[in-house]
């Protein structure tokens, strides 16, 4: 396993917030798939899902990923992207509001989701245990013993953070993404 280092690009999840201009949501929900269909040509984008509103006249959510924010930005000054903003005007209110996740808050869906689509709280609980034992186990079995000549404080705050990286940065983005239809049940991706 390779820790992730200072200049190592993070994944970045962007979460966009619009409202339709009311008897324009058809309209608008076909310029988000045709959003999400011109990112998917785009170096770096790893998925994407639009969230329709619970409540008619509520707003949109367009939850896009890639694999770093350089990217990200290449997106964002793309011809694709801004032909299909100024398209959008005519059908969407406002201008988009935007929130970027990394690291720690990007493992599960963010709390800006409707709660019918958070991923059960047992099944969260079981993905984490699945990332926690294996990489707890490995560091206590393979590196604790050669930490032993420094006191416990020191030693114990070395673990739990060689642990949090690994899991922040290695496990818990693979195995989300392997086991995205257990934490989702009924969720198209």
């Amino acid at each position: 396993m390779n820790a992730p280092t200072a200049s190592s690009p993070a994944r970045i999840t962007r979460i966009a917030r619009r409202r339709a201009r009311p008897g324009r949501e058809a309209e608008y929900e076909v310029m988000l798939r045709e959003m999400l269909a011109s990112m998917r040509k785009h170096k770096g984008f790893q998925g994407g899902d639009m969230i329709p509103p619970e409540t008619p006249g509520e707003e949109y959510q367009l939850v896009v990923r890639f694999a770093s924010e350089a990217e990200l930005q290449a997106w964002d000054m793309s011809e694709d992207r801004l032909e299909l903003l100024e398209r959008m005007k005519e059908v969407a209110e406002g201008e988009p509001e935007f929130r970027k996740l990394s690291g720690l808050e990007a493992w599960f869906e963010p709390a800006v989701v409707p709660a019918s689509m958070h991923p059960p709280r047992a099944r969260m609980a079981l993905v984490t245990w699945l990332g926690i034992f294996p990489t707890v186990s490995f560091f206590l079995w393979f590196v604790a013993p050669w930490l032993q000549p420094i006191p416990f404080l020191p030693r114990t705050a070395l673990l739990t953070a060689l642990i949090v990286i690994t899991m922040t940065w290695v496990v818990m983005p693979r195995l989300t993404r392997l086991l995205r239809g257990f934490l989702n049940p009924g969720h198209k991706h």
